[in-house]
């Protein structure tokens, strides 16, 4: 590492990968390679990070001054206890994941071997396209880690274009559920609109309805938490 700038590998090309390792590398990092064997993910890092090889996870980690997991929640413990106990991590480096419901203390396998663990999560939806990368100037993203290394994480997401905001350990969940609520019930709501104006003959029925859900979520937004029955917006 020289001037501040890292040495970056990332496991996992799904949209979150790709994506944060476009940002990083816009920030002047250079990215080492991309650790994946699904097609479709390697098609997308050869879209979004053309001049980055697809390698190995073990020498993902034997190159990198900061290896960023982003791989579904539910294998990183697995993956980061396997990879410790292969002995690959060394001291000093850091690990980063970008799971939202864990904070870095899913990361301890690696922490016993001197690595600096990074809990770095996006509030944004994905599609996995280069015009993620304008989104993330207009997102935040929750990070943690331990005190002494938590400026490392602020200044990540700052170099991204991002605001960082700090959730501790024993709120990463219901930040989760938060961020997942808004997610998946807006989609679903937004669908189900869809769904009544096309059954009477709508045929323009998204643009119908985006400056309505437009003016809906800023006024939203403005009101502050408004206790609601989500049985009352479905009926």
């Amino acid at each position: 590492m020289t001037s501040g700038r890292l040495s970056v590998g990332v496991v996992g090309a799904g949209p979150v990968g790709a994506l944060l390792g476009q940002a990083l590398a816009a920030a002047g990092h250079q990215i080492v390679g991309i650790a994946t064997t699904d097609a479709a993910n390697i098609e997308r890092a050869e879209a979004l990070l053309p001049q980055v090889a697809v390698i190995s996870v073990p020498q993902i980690i034997q190159q990198s001054d900061l290896v960023l997991l982003a791989i579904p929640a539910e294998e990183i413990e697995n993956t980061v206890a396997g990879i410790a106990e292969a002995g690959l991590f060394r001291a000093g480096q850091l690990l980063a994941h970008t799971a939202g419901e864990f904070g870095f203390g899913i990361l301890e396998p690696a922490v016993s071997k001197g690595v600096i663990p990074l809990a770095i999560h996006p509030a944004m939806t994905f599609t996995g396209t280069s015009v993620d990368l304008s989104r993330i100037r207009e997102s935040y993203f929750a990070v943690a880690a331990p005190n002494v290394a938590l400026p490392i994480a602020q200044a990540l997401v700052i170099e991204m274009g991002a605001e960082p905001i700090v959730i501790s350990e024993q709120d990463r969940k219901t930040y989760f559920e938060a961020i997942s609520v808004a997610n998946n019930f807006s989609k679903l709501i937004v669908n189900q609109s869809i769904g009544l104006l096309e059954s009477v003959g709508v045929e323009n029925a998204r643009s119908v309805l985006a400056p309505v859900i437009r003016s809906a979520v800023e006024e939203a937004l403005a009101e502050g938490h408004v206790p609601i029955d989500p049985e009352e917006l479905l009926n």
